[in-house]
Formats: structure tokens, sequence, C-alpha cells
């Protein structure tokens, strides 16, 4: 019971359906709500479809199947687990069945009550055609059955069989008034059999001569062995009119025991049809059964594609939406670029000029400091000749100097290269070429050249 969290019950009567749905809770089920229609009316499919919650919150829909589709027989066998037991139905199952077995379905029921080493089978019979047209009807209303259940074995196990005797439980049959006797003798269920009587005539009388036979056929079979006592499960107007025929046609004294309401007897129905036994006959054909798991696996992959079309399609809504958007901010955009692109222009070109004077300014400065240093660090008796300052990076300096200076033409071109501006060295040692002095007759020619110091943020 336990990997059941929800269980339908199904009453399709001929006037109206009556659905109740439980709740597992507590190891029971537990009322959850009740919805009444119209006879043929489709049901509710919050209540009675099964979806993607149903993989791991499984749903059990059980219908009522009506009385006048099944057929009670009632046999003692040894006690055995239940697939023995099923064997051994199975085999007298041809002389159980009113109809030839191939055109029914069946399924069993054991009840509690058993003397010792033996078990009472309920052999619950119905014919397969009757059935079918049943899940038919079902299947109209939108209710796709898991199993089918007779509830007139939940109302026989809820009224205790106290003393030997009859008790006769009243039903509609095809719109016939009509009952199912339960014959309970030495505290063992012995014989299941339906009354029906006649819409007219004298039916005290029909009774009486039924229920005549059902004892005659107890004495034979010889487990009637006293006077039964008889019992009416039924209340309202109907136990007010079974009453009267049984006390006109048997003359006997007669108790009247109050049956479970309906809702109750829906909670049994479910409690058994949830702990049932999943391998065995079953009243639900198999081929229905497979074909319901199939519809519930199609129906999920339908609603799988369906719902990811439609994230889909929502996602390609907000993409094109998105895009939308987009593309209008990039138009405003766009139009304020277009609006300021001739003061943008104006401005950059007034930064490049600016930019121009300042380098021409800084050059024009550093052309100057290198012109004063190199007149503090000229040597006596040393002549420039030639001073060039290119590309506002590269000082050359070339002159003539006395044979006996070369010494201070090296000692002028280190003080030149360690020579110091604001405390920051002004020349770059790595970029400065040496000094390359030549003999030219009596005197001494020399060149070299100095790297300025890249400024801060320029590479060199």
């Amino acid at each position: 019971m336990s990997r059941w969290r929800s269980c339908n019950i199904l009453q399709a009567a001929p006037g109206a359906n009556r659905l109740w749905q439980f709740d597992a809770k507590g190891g029971g089920f537990v009322l959850g709500r009740e919805h009444t229609g119209a006879s043929g009316e489709p049901l509710p499919s919050r209540f009675v479809a099964k979806s993607w919650t149903s993989l791991w919150q499984p749903k059990l829909n059980v219908a009522w199947l009506p009385p006048e589709t099944v057929f009670l027989r009632v046999i003692e066998l040894p006690k055995s687990n239940f697939e023995e037991t099923l064997a051994m139905v199975e085999l007298q199952l041809e002389k159980l069945s009113p109809i030839p077995v191939t055109q029914t379905v069946w399924t069993i029921h054991v009840l509690p009550q058993a003397p010792e080493n033996l078990q009472t089978v309920v052999a619950v019979i119905a014919e397969r055609r009757s059935v079918e047209e049943f899940l038919g009807k079902l299947e109209g209303q939108n209710f796709l059955a898991d199993r089918l259940e007779a509830p007139l074995l939940d109302q026989l196990e809820a009224t205790p069989a106290s003393e030997d005797g009859a008790w006769i439980y009243p039903a509609l049959m095809n719109g016939q008034s009509a009952a199912l006797v339960a014959w309970w003798y030495g505290g063992t269920l012995r014989s299941l059999s339906f009354i029906v009587l006649p819409p007219g005539g004298d039916r005290a009388k029909t009774l009486k001569e039924q229920l005549a036979q059902l004892v005659w056929a107890g004495e034979l079979e010889g487990w009637l062995t006293a006077q039964p006592k008889w019992h009416l499960v039924a209340d309202g107007a109907t136990a007010g009119e079974w009453e009267t025929f049984l006390r006109e046609g048997l003359g006997e004294p007669l108790q009247v025991v109050k049956p479970l309401p309906p809702g109750e007897l829906a909670a049994r129905t479910a409690h058994r049809a949830a702990a049932a036994n999943p391998v065995g006959a079953a009243l639900l054909p198999a081929e229905f059964s497979a074909r319901y798991h199939h519809q519930f696996v199609d129906r999920l992959w339908l609603r799988g594609l369906a719902a990811t079309g439609i994230l889909y399609a929502i996602a390609v809504v907000i993409y094109f939406c998105a895009t939308g958007v987009l593309g209008i901010k990039t138009g405003k955009i766009e139009q304020q670029v277009a609006a300021i692109s001739g003061d943008y222009t104006n401005a950059m070109e007034l930064k490049a000029r600016y930019e121009v004077l300042k380098e021409r300014q800084n050059l024009k400065f550093a052309a100057l400091d290198c012109w004063k240093i190199v007149a503090e660090q000229l040597p006596p008796g040393i002549s420039l000749e030639r001073y060039s300052f290119s590309g506002g990076q590269r000082l050359s300096l070339s002159g003539t100097a006395p044979s006996d200076q070369i010494n201070t033409l090296f000692d002028f071109n280190t003080a030149m290269q360690k020579a110091r501006l604001n405390g920051q060295p002004m020349f770059d040692p790595s970029g400065s070429e040496p000094v390359n002095p030549r003999n030219v007759g009596g005197n001494v020619t020399w060149n070299f050249s100095l790297q300025l110091q890249p400024a801060e943020g320029q590479t060199p």
C-alpha cells in the first residue's frame, strides 16, 4: 500500500456517478474529496487523470463493477499461499463459472474467517464482453481504471456473522430489485446467491419461492443443518420495502442490520485494492491494462514535447523582444553619436593640435636643457663645432680638440651620460654612443651621441 499516494473509487450508477478520492495517510486511506456528477458525464481530469507527478506519486483508479455483471462463488480450499490458491481455483473454474471460461475474467478474494487448515475463497467471475462494454463507458468519462472491484465483497466482510443464518443485501440489477444472499453456518461462509424480484405480481410469493430453493440446495449439499435465521442488511426506504416482502413471504422473525455508508464502503475497497497481490488474475483484462499504460506513457511524451515547444517559443519571443529593445537603444545611441559627431571631430582635431604644440614645447625645452648641460660640462680647450638635436630624443655633438686632450674627451662623454636634471638622469646610457676621436693633422676630431630618457608614459 505504501507505493500508492492516492486512490480514486468510482461508482458508475445509472442515475449518477460518485467519485471518492482518498489520500494515503498513516498506513491507510483518508477521504480527501467527493464528487457527484450525472451519469455518463466526463469526470474532472484534476481528480482522475495521471500526469508527470504520478511517476513519484502513483495514483490508483478503481471502478466498482455493477452487481449484475458479477457472479460470486464460494469454495473451501486447503490453506496455502496466494499463487497456489489461485492455481487451485483455476482448476475448478470450469465447474464454478456459469459461462464458458474463455469468455470470462475472474479473480479471487480470501476471507479471513475460516476453520483450521482450510480457507474460504470467494471466486469473482464476470463476463468479458460486459466488462469490456463497462470499460468503454468509463473511457468515455475520462476514467482509465487500474482495477475493477466488486463492492459486495467489502459489504460482506463488514457485516459480522454472529450466528448461523442468511444475510440479505438488497441491490439494483438492471433496474430491478435484487439481493445477494450470504449463508453463514458454523462460522463459515457457505454460499453466495443472487435473487431477483419481478417488477410486478406477487413479489413476496416469488421471494419466498427463491429462498426456499436456496434452502433446499443447502440441505442437499449438507451444510444447512438448522432452520436459518434471517438478517436484512439495508436502511431507509430499501429496508422498509424488503422487510415487508420478507415478513410476508417468510412469516419468520427478521433482524435488520444497517449497511456501511457508501463512503466507508469505498474506503474499504481502496484499502483492499491497494493491498491486493499485483500478480495473479484480475477482473481488468490484461490488454486494457497494457493499453492504458501505453496511453499514459505516450501522453507524458506528448506533454513533454509540447512543454518543450512552448518553452522554446517563449525563449524565441524573449530573444526577439530583447533584440528589438537593444536595436532601439542602439538606434538612439547612433542618433546621439551622429548629433555629436561634428563636435567630437572638432574636439579630436583640437586635441591633436594641442598634442603637437605640447610636443614642440617639450622639444624646445629639452633642446635648451641639453644645451645648458653641454655648456656646463664642456671642458676648456675643447671646441664644439656641431650641435644637433634630432627627433626630440637624440643629441649629437662633434668638434675638435688638441691631441693631448683625448682623455678629457672621454671624461666629457662620461660626465654627459651621468648628467641629471631635477634629480633625474637626463640620458639613457644604453642608447648612447661613445666618443669617437680621430687624429687630423695636429688636432683630434671627435663626435658622440646621447639618447634622452623617455618621458613618463612614453616608450623609448
